[in-house]
């Protein structure tokens, strides 16, 4: 194999103002559409002394991997043919195809990792056949022997003018880009064979178009051979870790044991798990998870406890594992503190505690075959948000485990705010089940916990996750919970649109009513409100901005934002417009904004402003506006959408 004149350097992570930017989709689509062209250009550049067959694999390698892992930019250098011409994307994948074919003909160097394109591939593989294209005549093995003396740089100049009939100085951008670093002198090598050009499109040089042969049929019935008495010991190695010993067999579900250190031994051992007791929440200054008692049943099942625990550092393949947003999966690093152990239902459930996580596993009665595990983050948790963690799901209901300073325990449907709240039955903090919210279909209930300590009341919803979140209601800043008259009535017509807010992480959700807008021909007042959603991992807040006419049971969704400071303590400003009809049959923009607001304006399909926080102007159905509203000291907020 020839050395050759190549500098590689990395692709590009990002262009200039000059270069256009190529996503993965774009990229994705000049290959699949180009494919044949790129794999045989590989071909053409790859050295000739990789032999015929692993020639052929690699340029399907190479050309497979040539697509970008994210938006990139790609070279201004047009594509010459008819339907490639000014594709950045087939730009970007040819120039990668031809950098890689270049780095797999450097020679190896000692003391130097290869790079991959050095390497056989390991995609695409075919076993027992041997592919090669199909033969050419006479003049096709002449061109082979001619390129086979070139070196990488020469002929890759070569299959540019040639191939894809690149005048020079668009080849010398494409070889500059590749990391060749002397162009010219690849230029003037593959000089004086433009007489050969017609023969590329042979198929002899294609890739795709091939014939196959069988491999050697006596060494791959003595391989065959040999590698079923290696799978053979590995089974016979297998059974002896199962059984009882030092095996892997008494962890149940989870994985074989990959560190064998005294750390992670003893953040396994069951009997050091950390058990506070029971009163110990009455006089610590600490108000958390981290002064709940160990309770139910099986505390002192070593046998489920030391099963939860393997599995929870090393979770099998059969087991089921979900974690909220933002939220580590994996292994504990010391010995965590026990929650709960016990009976649920049809499952045995463990309940752990490792200062950041709640950690729940869980397992048939019968078994160990169907086995769950549960993560979800609750650092920084206070007394309201250490209230009550969830057991266990079954038919729609939900059992809850609350936490040693609660007193009571009711359920309570949101949407009915005067209907009053159904008492549950605590056993060992453990409550009865109850009916969850609303999972699909039409919205009649959302059902939520209510509990009760000394502090006070509160309200818990289930959004699908270990740890229900805490609704309140109020001015951002000064929200309390909400458990009174008052704000069971503000947040009846919202509470369907509690289930947007599902398995995001959701710590706690507040209830604003920030404006009430007369409304134009009918009379009356409309509300509008605010839900912000705040998540445990401190980022992925959701807002929605809602429009409450009279008489209407739920509240309609104006408008929706991610990741926003609207709505919020550091930043109470709102604005939001929807498009209403009146009952006489006209149109209107409304928009309100919270209070501070000095004026708002409405451009683009509809056109209007007002003083105040209030807008109310003539609009057209399905027309569309741009809000801005300019706050009291002088800064502007923009609607949300």
């Amino acid at each position: 194999m020839q050395s050759q004149d190549v500098a590689p350097r990395p692709a590009p992570a990002s262009g200039s103002a000059a270069d256009p930017v190529v996503d993965v989709e774009q990229a994705e689509a000049a290959l699949v559409e180009h494919y044949p062209r790129l794999a045989r250009i590989a071909y053409l550049v790859l050295p000739p002394g990789l032999g015929r067959g692993r020639r052929v694999l690699t340029a399907h390698a190479l050309t497979q991997r040539a697509l970008p892992r994210g938006r990139t930019a790609a070279p201004v250098i047009p594509a010459q043919s008819a339907g490639r011409e000014g594709d950045p994307g087939y730009a970007f994948v040819r120039l990668q195809v031809v950098r890689t074919a270049l780095e797999a003909g450097l020679p190896l160097k000692r003391r130097a990792w290869p790079k991959r394109s050095q390497l056989p591939p390991l995609l695409p593989q075919v076993w027992g056949l041997r592919l090669f294209p199909r033969s050419g005549g006479a003049d096709e093995l002449a061109l082979d022997q001619r390129l086979s003396a070139m070196s990488g740089p020469a002929r890759a100049a070569w299959v540019l003018r040639g191939l894809e009939k690149l005048p020079d100085g668009d080849v010398r951008e494409v070889l500059t880009a590749a990391g060749v670093a002397d162009v010219d002198a690849a230029l003037a090598e593959a000089a004086g064979t433009e007489d050969a050009y017609a023969l590329l499109d042979s198929p002899e040089f294609d890739p795709c178009s091939l014939q196959a042969r069988p491999t050697d049929l006596m060494r791959r019935r003595q391989h065959m051979k040999a590698a079923l008495a290696a799978a053979a010991a590995v089974a016979v190695c297998g059974a002896l870790l199962g059984m009882p010993g030092d095996g892997w067999g008494p962890d149940g579900a989870a994985a074989p044991p990959y560190a064998q250190n005294p750390a992670a031994q003893a953040a396994l051992n069951p009997a050091l798990l950390l058990k506070v007791p029971a009163a110990a929440w009455e006089s610590s200054a600490r108000t958390d998870f981290s002064v709940w008692p160990a309770r139910g049943g099986l505390t002192g099942d070593s046998a489920l406890l030391r099963r939860a625990l393997a599995v929870w550092a090393r979770p099998g393949e059969s087991v089921q594992v979900s974690a909220t947003p933002g939220t580590p999966s994996g292994g504990p690093s010391g010995p965590p503190q026990l929650l709960y152990a016990g009976i649920v239902d049809n499952a045995r459930v463990v309940l752990f505690y490792d200062g950041l996580r709640i950690v729940r596993y869980a397992e048939p009665r019968d078994g160990t075959k169907g086995a769950a595990l549960d993560f979800a983050r609750v650092d920084g948790a206070d007394r309201a948000g250490a209230g009550a963690v969830v057991l266990g799901r079954a038919d729609g209901n939900i059992r809850y485990l609350t936490a040693p300073w609660v007193t009571k325990a009711a359920e309570r449907d949101l949407l009915k705010p005067s209907a009053g709240a159904m008492d549950l039955t605590l056993t060992g903090g453990a409550t009865a089940p109850m009916a969850g919210p609303a999972q699909s279909g039409a919205c009649t209930s959302w059902n939520v916990l209510q509990l009760t300590d000394a502090s006070g009341t509160r309200l818990l919803t289930d959004l699908g996750e270990l740890v229900p979140a805490r609704l309140t209601a109020g001015r951002p800043g000064s929200v309390k919970d909400a458990s009174g008259a008052g704000a069971l009535r503000a947040w009846a017509p919202y509470a369907c649109s509690l289930g947007a807010m599902r398995s995001s992480g959701v710590r706690s959700v507040n209830a604003w009513a920030y404006a009430s807008q007369p409304l134009p021909d009918t009379g009356g007042a409309a509300d509008w409100v605010c839900t912000r959603a705040e998540t445990w991992q401190g980022g992925g807040e959701r807002v929605l901005a809602q429009f409450h006419t009279p008489g209407s049971t739920y509240g309609a969704v104006a408008a929706k934002a991610e990741n926003v400071p609207a709505c919020g303590a550091k930043d109470p400003q709102v604005l939001a417009g929807v498009l209403w009809k009146s009952g006489t049959g006209s149109w209107y923009l409304l928009a309100a904004g919270s209070r501070g607001t000095s004026s708002i304006s409405a451009t683009g399909g509809v056109t209007g402003s007002a003083r105040g926080n209030l807008l109310a102007v003539k609009a057209e159905q399905g027309g569309r506006a741009e809000l801005k509203g300019t706050l009291e000291d002088g800064r502007t907020v923009g609607g949300l959408r």
